[in-house]
C-alpha cells in the first residue's frame, strides 16, 4: 500500500531524536514537508538535513522547550503568522522522570501537566482553525502503553499519560465532524535513549548489570525484541493519511504483544 502525504505540512513534537526525528523522516518520505521542534537546535539541524525533499517538500524547524509553554505559543503563532499552515500535528515529548507516585512532589506534576498537556492543548488551538477551515486534520499523540497498563516506577509519566489520553479521546469526539481525526499511539519498549536510561534505572536498582536487565525486558514481550523507532513512524504515517480516515479516538498499542490489556 503506498502512502502519499504530498501537499500536506507536518508538525512534529520532540523531532531532534528517537521516536520524533523517525516519525519526521517518514513523514517527508511519504511526501509531507515537515515543521521540526525541539529544544536542541543543532540536532534539528542534523534532522532537517536528512529529510526527504524529492517531492518539493519545505522543511523548517522551530527551536521551543516544552517546558516553557508561552514561548511554545509564541513561536507557533509567529511561524503561522507567515502564511503556512499545519495540516498534521504530531504532539510528541520525552516522558517525565522516573519514581514513585506517591513520593514524587507535587511540582513533578505540575510541569509533567505543563510541558504535555498544555502544551498540546496550545498547538492544537494554533493550528485548528486552518483544519476545521479545509475539512481535514490529523491530530497524533505519542503517548505510552501506561494508559493502559501503569508502568511500575512511572508514576508521574502514568498518571500525566492518562491525562492526556482522555483530553485525545475527549477531543475526537468534539473535532470528528469537521472531518479531523485524533489518535493516541502507544509505543512500547523502543530503542532510544530514554528506553536507555530506564534500562540502567532499572538495573541499579536491582543489582543487576545493564545487559542483563535488558535481556529480562526483552524477554518479557511476546515477539522478544525492542521496537524501532520506525516501526513507530510508520503507522504515524498511515493515521496521517486519507486511507485512516475512519480511524478516530483510539489508542493503539505498538508493543510486539506485551501490554496485557488492549
Amino acid at each position: 500500500m503506498e502512502i502519499s502525504l504530498k501537499g500536506r505540512r507536518a508538525l512534529v513534537c520532540g523531532s531532534s531524536r528517537g521516536i520524533g526525528k523517525a516519525i519526521a523522516i517518514a513523514l517527508a518520505g511519504s511526501g509531507a514537508s515537515v515543521l521540526l521542534m525541539s529544544r536542541d537546535k543543532d540536532k534539528l539541524k542534523e534532522v532537517i538535513s536528512v529529510l526527504d525533499t524529492t517531492s518539493g517538500q519545505e522543511h523548517d524547524f522551530i527551536v521551543a522547550d516544552f517546558n516553557e509553554p508561552h514561548l511554545v505559543e509564541k513561536r507557533i503563532n509567529k511561524y503561522l503568522e507567515s502564511g503556512k499552515n499545519i495540516d498534521i500535528l504530531i504532539n510528541n515529548t520525552g516522558g517525565p522522570s522516573p519514581g514513585l507516585a506517591f513520593e514524587s512532589e507535587p511540582e513533578l506534576y505540575q510541569k509533567a501537566f505543563s510541558a504535555h498537556l498544555i502544551v498540546n492543548q496550545i498547538l492544537l488551538q494554533a493550528t485548528l482553525p486552518h483544519m476545521q477551515n479545509q475539512q481535514f486534520g490529523r491530530i497524533i499523540n505519542i503517548i505510552s502503553t501506561s494508559v493502559k497498563a501503569p508502568i511500575p516506577g512511572l508514576g508521574v509519566s502514568n498518571t500525566i499519560r492518562g491525562a492526556v489520553a482522555n483530553w485525545s479521546k475527549t477531543i475526537s469526539v468534539e473535532l470528528a465532524g469537521f472531518g479531523i481525526t485524533v489518535n493516541n499511539i502507544l509505543p512500547g519498549l523502543t530503542k532510544t535513549d530514554r528506553l536507555k536510561s530506564i534500562i540502567k534505572n532499572k538495573a541499579e536498582s536491582e543489582s543487576v548489570t545493564f545487559m542483563e536487565m535488558e535481556d529480562r525486558m526483552m524477554k518479557s514481550i511476546p515477539v522478544g525484541r525492542f521496537a524501532e523507532p520506525e516501526e513507530i513512524a510508520d503507522t504515524v504515517v498511515f493515521l496521517a493519511s486519507n486511507k485512516a480516515s475512519y480511524i478516530n479516538g483510539v489508542s493503539l498499542a505498538i508493543d510486539g504483544g506485551k501490554t496485557p490489556v488492549q
